[in-house]
């Protein structure tokens, strides 16, 4: 690997992964809406040239001359009041840089999929046997990755060197508080959560997920590798939060009637203000759906490793200016 280019490198996930390219020599390129927005926060020697995953032309550019593609750009929520939106970045964004990698005959291409491609069945482990192909589930943001997923698959049949990585929620320190799990940790800290939705959710530290991105490019071609961490319910993150922050509070669990309630009659008025739910149906069924991936498959046979959540959180609140 010499030349890379990495999507989404202003996120959590894509932040990290071009320092960790910079630190090894690997000359990095970055694709960015606003280069000048980005610039102060990309390590010294960095290209970041303008474009967007929608816009072809520009994705076309970008990986030209590049060895390496890692696609870690997409839209993350569950809810927006545009659903449309998820197809135009997360799946035609994927194809445009599959079409790309493809005619530049790039060498090494890892794309950033979720645990939410895999059949599962509540409550039961799952590796990374069982996909749901062509059985698209659950809300707009879950149905647009599988399509994605699937897209990169069915392109290894024509050449493509993708390796895919599924991480689960990730969390930790980056440019932003993009992702859900660190909006709940500073919320729970800041005792601006009254009441937790029920259920839990696996997580990842997003340090380790880098590495994870690392590792997989090295792996064999079309090979596909759950990096998760552990299996939380919601009242266990706030205990632990409680633990590093003594002053924050264990809210109670709503019911999940109530939960249920609440989602539904919070999407139909955010459809109405244009503004996402306070619990949006996505996130509800995410956190019930008690998904537990298995990663034994990534730490026998990458050597992936994951931080303590007791240290990840640590770190991610100290990132943020929580602790001292």
């Amino acid at each position: 690997m010499e030349h890379a280019l990495v999507t989404g490198a202003t996120g959590t996930v894509g932040s990290l992964l071009v320092r960790d390219l910079a630190d090894r020599g690997v000359r990095v390129r970055a694709l960015l809406r606003s280069p000048e927005r980005a610039a102060a926060a990309l390590p010294q020697g960095v290209e970041a040239v303008r474009g967007d995953v929608i816009d072809l032309a520009s994705v076309r550019s970008a990986v030209k001359g590049c060895d390496t593609v890692f696609h870690t750009a997409g839209l993350p929520e569950q809810w927006l009041a545009d659903p449309d939106i998820f197809e135009q970045v997360n799946v035609n964004g994927t194809r445009h840089l599959v079409e790309a990698a493809l005619t530049e005959g790039v060498a090494t291409f890892v794309y950033t999929s979720t645990i939410d491609v895999f059949d599962r069945v509540p409550g039961v482990p799952f590796d990374e046997s069982r996909t749901l192909e062509e059985r698209p589930l659950g809300s707009a943001y879950e149905r647009s990755k599988q399509k994605a997923d699937l897209l990169v698959a069915k392109a290894v049949e024509r050449g493509l060197p993708a390796r895919i990585v599924h991480p689960s929620a990730v969390y930790g320190p980056g440019p932003a508080t993009a992702t859900a799990m660190n909006l709940v940790l500073l919320r729970l800290a800041r005792n601006q959560i009254p009441v937790l939705p029920p259920g839990g959710m696996p997580v990842v530290f997003t340090e380790d997920v880098s590495q994870g991105h690392l590792l997989a490019a090295e792996a064999p071609i079309g090979s596909r590798w759950i990096l998760s961490d552990c299996y939380l319910t919601m009242t266990a993150i706030a205990e632990l939060v409680h633990t590093l922050v003594p002053t924050s509070k264990v809210p109670r669990t709503m019911p999940t009637t109530v939960a249920a309630t609440l989602a539904a009659a919070g999407e139909v008025v955010a459809r109405v203000i244009r503004r996402p739910p306070l619990l949006a149906a996505g996130e509800l069924y995410f956190l019930r759906s008690h998904s537990l991936p298995d990663s034994s498959r990534a730490r026998s046979r990458l050597g992936w490793h994951t931080t303590s959540v007791q240290e990840g959180l640590s770190r991610t609140l100290r990132h943020f200016g929580v602790l001292r």
